[in-house]
């Protein structure tokens, strides 16, 4: 059995050439790799596989046992046990089901908070003056590139400019470059180079979230009981073609939820995606 589980990855350069600091993932040049639905898929088919084959084995069993393994009193006590295990595998499953959710939840406020500040950046951009145009234009190009490549689906037809790893990389330098000529101006460029820090920051952090893998041994433990459960279920039943459509039916509806937990890890692609709402609402406020 092989949970696939893909990890982000980014292109973003981070270096100390020339003038400044160089954030090259501010926004715009990291990047999610996107997971497709037929590498969750897989993880899902052999979720069923485990699952039904399991009740065919059970019904195996039931052919091949002697009669006294299966008296009323063997069965009772399968019964006790099953129940056992069924208890934990609901809590290790709760488990899962937190901490999937857990990192998602975290990455969509991310990302909201992240928009938030970049509306508050171009806003105090724009109270410095025109001289910080043309900084605000590349903050805007940087974000609607961050949008195309995150969310390639859902762009629509505009055009904006898609800025190189150079153009972005100026980012923080051409607001580091601003000459202020007043005290207010120097104070709104400090201010503007703290959120682009914090932008850099919180960028990074998402990337490192997307490290954060499913706890495989939970999975096994899962998928284990969940097998020895439905075995179980082949033993109290000779098999006709109302047990088989009920299994060929439980099995898939189990599995479905493996595959829910596995989406939530990957919130940037997949099934259960992080909504753009937040990040192009703040690109249509950027500039005006």
């Amino acid at each position: 059995m092989r949970f696939t589980i893909v990890r982000p990855t980014s292109e973003a350069s981070f270096g100390s050439e020339g003038k400044g600091t160089h954030w090259g993932s501010t926004l715009g040049e990291g990047k999610f790799r996107r997971r497709r639905g037929y590498e969750h898929l897989g993880d899902q088919r052999n979720c069923f596989r485990v699952c039904f084959w399991g009740s065919l084995l059970g019904f195996g069993l039931r052919v091949v046992l002697p009669e006294d393994h299966l008296s009323t009193a063997s069965r009772d006590l399968v019964k006790l046990g099953m129940g056992t295990i069924a208890t934990m595998t609901a809590l290790v499953l709760g488990l899962l089901v937190a901490s999937a959710k857990n990192s998602y939840d975290t990455q969509s406020r991310e990302l909201t908070e992240m928009s938030a500040k970049v509306i508050l950046l171009d806003r105090v951009l724009s109270h410095y003056g025109p001289e910080a145009k043309e900084a605000r234009d590349l903050l805007k190009a940087v974000v609607a590139r961050f949008i195309e490549r995150t969310w390639p689906k859902e762009m629509s037809g505009h055009s904006m400019p898609e800025p190189t790893a150079s153009h972005t990389e100026l980012l923080y330098d051409k607001i580091q470059e601003l000459v202020p000529t007043n005290e207010v101006q120097r104070g709104l460029q400090n201010r503007a180079l703290n959120i682009a820090v914090d932008i850099g920051q919180m960028r990074w952090l998402m990337v490192e979230q997307g490290y954060s893998l499913v706890s495989m041994p939970l999975l096994v433990v899962v998928v284990f009981s969940l097998a020895i459960t439905f075995i179980s279920f082949g033993l109290h039943a000779a098999p006709n073609g109302t047990i088989l459509v009920t299994f060929f039916l439980s099995a898939p509806s189990v599995s479905g939820v493996m595959y829910l937990i596995l989406e939530m890890y990957a919130p940037f692609g997949g099934l259960i995606r992080i909504s753009s709402a937040p990040l192009r609402a703040a690109l249509g406020y950027l500039g005006q």
